[in-house]
């Protein structure tokens, strides 16, 4: 089978294209362009490449977040109107969880995914490697980078960190966990992290309808905070 998976949720635009679990192409960018612009034109060239057509794709998956509120939103449309039109199943995939499978692992081996939520927080969420699984030990959640204090608590190993939330995670907690950030070409991420995630939902029944894909925001958007704010100040009618 064929997976598709789109990620538009941080920085950098990805696509990659696995079959059963052999990666057969992967592209990236992150030269300022907006996902609008690109994320298309890349699929249409990943399909091109590998000489397959969406006919022959039988999942895409797609970050559905935490991120960019207006990056998750171009990803999921993109993924409804591939999808729809050829009732392809979709598997939208924490964009955490992404970043874990990214990166290389060993047996045992801990990662945190930390990307920036701006206001001096981070979207977060840890995982181990058990088998050729990613263990998740705990939900996504969003806050201050001292809130993973107690998720890490007991960790002799070091804990590798990827996303852009990597270097204020190891700032503020380098003294008290043995943190250790992954290398710059591979903080951000792939889209074949996206393509693995997804297929392991898939595997687990968790595949839908592109329909019901739904972004996963995790906080407020600003104009909403910024409402809320004012409504508590008795500043809005």
């Amino acid at each position: 089978m064929i997976t598709l998976a789109l990620d538009s949720s941080g920085k950098a635009a990805g696509v990659a294209l696995l079959r059963d679990e052999e990666l057969i192409y992967e592209s990236y960018l992150n030269n300022g362009l907006t996902h609008s612009e690109t994320l298309l034109p890349m699929v249409q060239s990943a399909l091109e490449a590998a000489k397959t057509g969406l006919s022959e794709v039988g999942l895409i998956a797609v970050g559905a977040g935490p991120g960019s509120f207006t990056g998750l939103r171009i990803g999921m449309a993109l993924a409804k109107g591939l999808a729809l039109p050829r009732q392809i199943p979709c598997a939208g995939v924490s964009s955490l969880e992404a970043l874990a499978h990214s990166v290389f692992l060993p047996q045992g081996g801990c990662v945190l995914a930390a990307t920036d939520a701006r206001r001096g927080e981070v979207y977060y969420a840890a995982f181990r490697r058990e088998g050729a699984s990613l263990l998740r030990l705990c939900p996504d959640a969003v806050g201050r980078p001292a809130a993973v204090l107690d998720l890490l608590a007991g960790e002799e190993k070091t804990v590798f960190v990827v996303g852009d939330g990597a270097k204020v995670c190891y700032n503020d907690l380098k003294e008290k966990v043995p943190l250790e950030p992954v290398p710059d070409l591979w903080r951000l991420g792939r889209a074949a992290g996206v393509a693995l995630a997804g297929r392991a939902l898939w595997l687990a029944g968790g595949a839908q309808d592109a329909a019901l894909l739904r972004p996963a925001y995790h906080r407020l958007s600003q104009a909403q905070r910024e409402r809320l704010e004012k409504t508590k100040e008795g500043k809005v009618q």
